[in-house]
């Protein structure tokens, strides 16, 4: 008899039920996240059907409001410019971090990083001293004499821009160096080689190749910006308010659940029907890769 064939009748087989499936190991995470996210949201979502009066009179006195319509159009204008404007201050930085040499990439990072880690409420009071009549970039731009008068930078939809953009760029820079960087520098080289300038290897080889990165840090920042409450609350009043400072209104000052329900369920539905887009894309991209 062969020593493995004995070896192998001394294995003793697992029963089936200690075999803990997928589900199994998911369920506890399952439950945690149904108690303490979707009994609440559903439960401020049911509210907005049912009070004051059972109805969709909710969402039609949301929806049919100049007041708040407007608060809709400032919400969608914001996240779309803080968006684009990220993109475009984001995509230089994360190229230029992909080819920096190692130490100056870990320093950028490092101030990256530090960005991120301060405390959101100090950043946003920092802009609000920088961007008032008095402040450093007033008084340097006249210092400058490119304007005789201080701009108006705060309290409008142009401060909550600036606010917001300077807070979301660490979070489409990192996506799009994750991509960059995998990207062979041999591709670029051989672009050129064959003929193409530096505009045409940008528009035609890198940016589709970061065309990934670029869609989820879109994305990120885009619904982040839908959702965000404590930027725009500081820097653009309550003349410019958001939809997030809408809803913190109608729950903590007038205690209108039902219109804050609502209003949650709107903020909840653009920003699913962003996500399946974008899953859509990534499907259709790999498909198309293979």
């Amino acid at each position: 008899m062969s020593i493995y064939s004995g070896a192998s009748s001394l294995a003793v087989p697992v029963p089936k039920a200690s075999r803990q499936t997928g589900f199994g190991a998911a369920l506890p995470a399952l439950i945690f996240v149904g108690i303490f996210f979707i009994a609440p949201v559903a439960a401020l979502l049911l509210r907005s059907v049912l009070e004051p009066v059972p109805g969709l009179g909710n969402y039609v006195e949301l929806l049919g409001s100049s007041t708040y319509l407007k608060i809709f159009a400032n919400t969608f204008i914001v996240s779309s410019l803080v968006t684009a404007i990220s993109l475009l201050i984001g995509f230089p930085v994360a190229w230029a971090l992909a080819i920096m040499p190692g130490r100056l990439a870990s320093v950028v990072f490092a101030i990256l990083l530090l960005s991120m880690w301060t405390n959101l409420l100090a950043r946003t009071y920092a802009w609000m001293v920088l961007l008032q009549r008095t402040g450093l970039i007033n008084k340097m731009l006249m210092g400058m004499g490119l304007i005789d008068r201080p701009l108006a930078l705060v309290n409008n939809l142009t401060g909550v821009t600036i606010g917001m953009t300077y807070i979301m760029l660490p979070f489409i820079i990192l996506p799009l160096y994750g991509v960059i960087k995998k990207i062979d520098p041999s591709t670029l080289q051989a672009a050129a080689l064959c003929g193409a300038n530096r505009w045409q290897c940008l528009t035609r080889v890198l940016l589709p190749l970061a065309m990934p990165g670029m869609a989820a840090g879109a994305l990120m920042v885009f619904v982040m910006s839908l959702g965000y409450f404590v930027t725009p609350s500081l820097l653009g009043g309550t003349a410019n308010m958001m939809l997030a400072e809408l809803i913190a209104q109608f729950v903590q000052s007038l205690v209108n659940w039902g219109m804050g329900g609502a209003a949650a369920l709107v903020l909840l539905v653009v920003t699913l029907s962003l996500y399946a887009v974008q899953l859509r894309f990534v499907r259709s991209q790999n498909a198309g890769g293979h």
